[in-house]
C-alpha cells in the first residue's frame, strides 16, 4: 500500500486543508507482506477522525493501512478540525467540504479512485462517527454503507454536550442549543426525512463500547433506524471511548462493508 501526505486548498473553506490518502499499490518483498494494486475503479473509504483528531490520527492509532491491505481499498482520511462535520454558525463550512467538496478533490487528484456508489463508503468514531451517519443519512446517493463507531449520533441532551466542551462552542457549531432537535445537523431528523424521500439506502453499521458513555446513544438510534426499516447492522463489545476498541472494530467495520 502507498500512503501519502496531501495538502489541498479547499474553496468552501478558504484555507489549505490536509488530508492521508492510503492508495493500493503493487509490492513484492522479502520481507514483510507483499499487496495487490489496483489502477482503476478503485473503492474508497471516508474515514473521519473525532473529536481532538486530525487527518492523521488513524494512521498512527490503529493498523488501517495494513488492514485495509486485502480489500485493495483507497483510504481518504480529511482533516476536519473541530468543525463536527457541519456548517457552523462562524462561516466555516465543514459539511459542504466534506459532502460536496471533498469527493471532488479527491477524484480530480486521483482519478483511479471509483465514482460509484456501489463502491463508496464513510466510517468514523465518536464525532467522526456522527459525520460518517449523517453521510449515510443526508447523502445516501453516495454511499453504499457507512458506519459509526461509538458515535455521538444522538445530540438531544444538551447537558451531555455540556460536559464535553462549554456551551460558548456548541453555540458556534450548531447555533441555539434547543433548535437542534429537528435541524439538518439532527440526525433522528435526517433519518425521517430520508425515509419520507422513499430513496434508496445505504447499508448502515453502529458499533459501540459497552463500557462507553455514547453506548446508549449508539444503541437507541439503532433501534430507531430499525423501526424505520433501513438495513442497519448494531454491534456490541467489551470497551470504552478509546483506541483500544476503535483499533479492533474497524477490522470489523471492514469486514463487513465486503459482505453480500
Amino acid at each position: 500500500m502507498a500512503f501519502l501526505q496531501v495538502n489541498v486548498y479547499s474553496n468552501i473553506l478558504q484555507m489549505e486543508v490536509a488530508m492521508n490518502v492510503i492508495l493500493p499499490q503493487t509490492t513484492h518483498k522479502k520481507i514483510g507482506t507483499e499487496t495487490a494494486g489496483i489502477t482503476e475503479d478503485v473503492p474508497v473509504l471516508y474515514l473521519l477522525h473525532g473529536m481532538g483528531g486530525n487527518h492523521s490520527v488513524w494512521e498512527r492509532r490503529t493498523s488501517i493501512e495494513r488492514y485495509v491491505a486485502e480489500y485493495q481499498m483507497a483510504v481518504v482520511m480529511p482533516s476536519t478540525d473541530l468543525g463536527f462535520y457541519t456548517d457552523t454558525t462562524y462561516d466555516m463550512k465543514y459539511w459542504t467540504f466534506v459532502s460536496e467538496e471533498l469527493p471532488t478533490i479527491v477524484h480530480e487528484l486521483f482519478p483511479q479512485i471509483t465514482c460509484k456508489r456501489e463502491k463508496t463508503f464513510a466510517a468514523g468514531l465518536s464525532m467522526g462517527g456522527y459525520g460518517a451517519l449523517k453521510l449515510g443519512l443526508a447523502k445516501p446517493e453516495n454511499f453504499a454503507a457507512v458506519a459509526s463507531l461509538s458515535g455521538a449520533v444522538v445530540l438531544a441532551d444538551v447537558e451531555s454536550l455540556l460536559q464535553v466542551r462549554n456551551e460558548a462552542y456548541w453555540q458556534g457549531i450548531f447555533g441555539p442549543l434547543d433548535q437542534i432537535q429537528g435541524s439538518v445537523n439532527d440526525p433522528l431528523y435526517l433519518l425521517d426525512k430520508l425515509v419520507a424521500a422513499q430513496k434508496k439506502t445505504p447499508r448502515f453499521f453502529l458499533a459501540c463500547g459497552t463500557e462507553d458513555e455514547l453506548y446508549p446513544a449508539s444503541q437507541y438510534m439503532a433501534h430507531k433506524m430499525k423501526q424505520k426499516n433501513l438495513d442497519v447492522t448494531f454491534e456490541e463489545g467489551p470497551g470504552r471511548h478509546d483506541w483500544v476498541f476503535w483499533d479492533t472494530w474497524i477490522k470489523r467495520v471492514l469486514e463487513w462493508f465486503n459482505e453480500v
